[in-house]
């Protein structure tokens, strides 16, 4: 994964972290999608199984740091790594010092929401047998329903909400709970969606040159433009649908770069006219 890749949007800049790459069976990451149609775009091995990034975002404002989700941490076992056919290891903090950023110059860490792969960073194995928040000094943005849903999660969530991703947090004074839309920064904002989960988010930014969008697991690769084309792992899937077909035309229309924390194509790409992937940064 290429760590350089940036996109500047004047006031902010974007770059993406490693999280922890792992491979998934894609019939998963497609739903109903006839396998037909999805490997021509996003071709899986001969097991058919798909590589994923889990690429985790830096937002740098000149005066904050920002991460959207947080990877798959460094605390899966040896097993859950053979299970999940992790190739590329959680990076996270390594990647932000060769930036020049410590884990206590992160200000603000948005959660999309809490799946493990996207959460399993909140917390850090500290290599002697501890435990302790990545980023001490961030605040952690949960929409409130997410936070229910981590907290007593159901027959299904229980499997993909990890206790062991948020010890400490709610503890700590660093856990932040909005409820719908809401500013966290100027020019970072977070709307409640739903769709993948209860308490789904996206996230907006908007620059001095331009804008992007974070839509998480609504739009996990950009093989999803479709609205119809969606994951197995998605729990309200019809809302996920009408997402897609209210959310993208917004964006579209405003000229935002839509970024991706799963797709090993691209990192982010804008729309042409025909609604077709135009301009791409891979």
């Amino acid at each position: 994964m290429n760590m350089t890749v940036s996109l500047a949007l004047g006031s902010m800049t974007i770059s993406w972290l490693c999280g922890g790459d792992f491979e998934l069976d894609g019939g998963t990451m497609y739903g109903a999608v006839p396998k037909i149609l999805w490997q021509k775009k996003y071709p899986p091995d001969g097991e058919n199984y798909i590589r994923m990034l889990n690429a985790p975002l830096l937002i740098q404002t000149g005066r904050h740091n920002i991460i959207i989700d947080t990877g798959l941490g460094n605390k899966l076992s040896e097993k859950q790594r053979q299970i999940f056919r992790v190739y590329r290891q959680w990076s996270m903090v390594a990647d932000l010092a060769r930036k020049g950023i410590s884990r206590e110059d992160i200000d603000v860490v948005i959660l999309t929401h809490c799946d493990f792969d996207h959460a399993g960073g909140v917390v850090m194995a500290d290599g002697v047998g501890g435990r302790s928040l990545t980023f001490p000094r961030a605040k952690h943005i949960i929409q409130r329903y997410e936070w229910e849903d981590v907290s007593s999660p159901n027959i299904r969530s229980i499997h993909t909400y990890w206790p062991e991703n948020f010890l400490g947090l709610a503890e700590s004074g660093l856990l932040e709970l909005v409820d719908g839309d809401a500013e966290i920064l100027p020019g970072i904002t977070v709307r409640l969606t739903g769709g993948h989960t209860r308490g789904h988010q996206l996230v907006e930014m908007k620059g001095t040159e331009g804008c992007a969008v974070h839509l998480g697991d609504l739009f996990p690769t950009h093989t999803h433009d479709n609205p119809l084309w969606i994951m197995a792992y998605d729990n309200f899937p019809l809302e996920v649908v009408e997402l897609k077909q209210r959310l993208l035309p917004e964006y579209r229309q405003k000229n935002c770069w839509f970024t991706f924390y799963h797709d090993i194509f691209m990192k982010a790409c804008r729309f042409d006219e025909q609604g077709k992937v135009g301009q791409t940064l891979s």
